[in-house]
């Protein structure tokens, strides 16, 4: 795994550890039966509920989520929505209550929407852990958070800003206008800018909806809207990529600098082309990892949530809950043409 905790400080692993294929992906779907852990059976049967099937990011976060699972012996099923829209994951969310399994998963369309639905599930004795994505907190038991939030924002500015000498027109394409954390994460990014950066200037923020051709189809349009556009900024794994791919072919590869959050394997061929430079995330493979194992120390009565509880997380070590409920995974890591080859994820 990626990252390991020791207390609760997260430490870098060696950089040539390899994880699994992104595209691979991992088993589920929208229905089925859950699929069974390899272990005793004694374990807790996790449903995990990402924005929306067919993501690869997510597709990688479950892959972690199911070897979790398997390892201590619990049962793991996949289900979700097509697309990422705010109460598309109700459905899902009211079937697994249904169907009483012990934990769900849960990354967030949006942070009200499924509240309802959610605390439903918690009275029939369900456990809900979100990651990624937060809901309101009175909705779940725990978040397991990527990176802080203030450390996600600072990371892509100082990106941008070191790509564009400090000074030009920016924008940023973000995924759905709802999401919880790109919203929280482009909030920080501005008051950095602003108290940091006055030769930057963000002249808008466009929704791709974490759908390939409406990034696509966004970044041209920003390009057309802005042509003194110096820097685009895509918090959004599936954004990047596609903001990626319409630049490496474009006028403006090598004039207009594209970061943000992306995978290794999804953008290796754009920095070794020259449209990208460099980009950050954590590994999704061990943020779904850690969230199995959460919501199994719940399920189990290892923890309740509350701030100052432990756990042990298989490979990756102990984790402590923090305030209002938030296990944190670790620092975003920064991928360029000078490490992106240590990576297969």
């Amino acid at each position: 795994m990626w990252f390991q905790k020791n207390k609760k400080v997260g430490a870098l692993v060696a950089l040539a550890a390899s994880a699994a294929l992104l595209l691979t992906g991992c088993s589920g779907g929208n229905a089925g039966s859950p699929d069974s852990g390899s272990g005793d059976g004694s374990g807790a049967s996790v449903t995990f509920l990402p924005k929306n099937l067919g993501n690869p990011y997510f597709d990688t976060s479950s892959k972690g989520g199911k070897a979790a699972v398997e390892e201590f012996g619990g049962t793991f099923n996949e289900v979700g929505p097509s697309e990422a829209t705010p109460d598309a994951q109700v459905s899902f969310i009211n079937t697994a209550t249904q169907q009483g399994v012990d934990a769900l998963a849960v990354s967030a369309n949006d942070p009200q929407a499924i509240c309802d639905a959610l605390n439903e599930a918690r009275d029939n004795d369900v456990k809900v852990v979100t990651f990624d994505s937060d809901t309101n907190t009175d909705c779940r038991d725990l978040f397991i958070n990527q990176a802080d939030a203030t450390g996600i924002a600072q990371v892509q500015v100082d990106m941008i800003a070191e790509q564009i000498g400090d000074e030009g027109q920016i924008a940023v394409l973000s995924a759905a206008a709802n999401a919880t954390n790109q919203n929280a994460w482009i909030d920080l990014m501005k008051d950095e800018l602003e108290a940091n950066h006055p030769g930057i200037e963000l002249v808008e923020v466009v929704y791709g909806d974490d759908d390939d051709q409406t990034s696509f189809d966004k970044t041209a349009a920003l390009l057309q809207t802005y042509p003194e556009l110096k820097g685009i900024v895509s918090p959004t794994t599936v954004g990047i990529a596609a903001a990626a791919r319409y630049l490496s072919t474009s006028d403006a590869k090598g004039k207009v600098a594209l970061t943000g959050l992306g995978t290794p394997n999804q953008m290796r061929e754009y920095v070794e082309d020259g449209t990208v430079t460099e980009f950050a995330l954590w590994n999704p493979e061990d943020l779904g990892y850690l969230t199995a194992f959460a919501a199994q120390a719940l399920v189990s009565g290892e923890i309740t949530g509350a701030e100052g509880d432990t756990f042990s997380a298989g490979e990756l070590g102990e984790y402590t809950v923090e305030a209002d409920g938030v296990v944190l995974l670790g620092d975003p890591f920064r991928f360029n043409a000078d490490n992106i080859g240590d990576f297969d994820f």
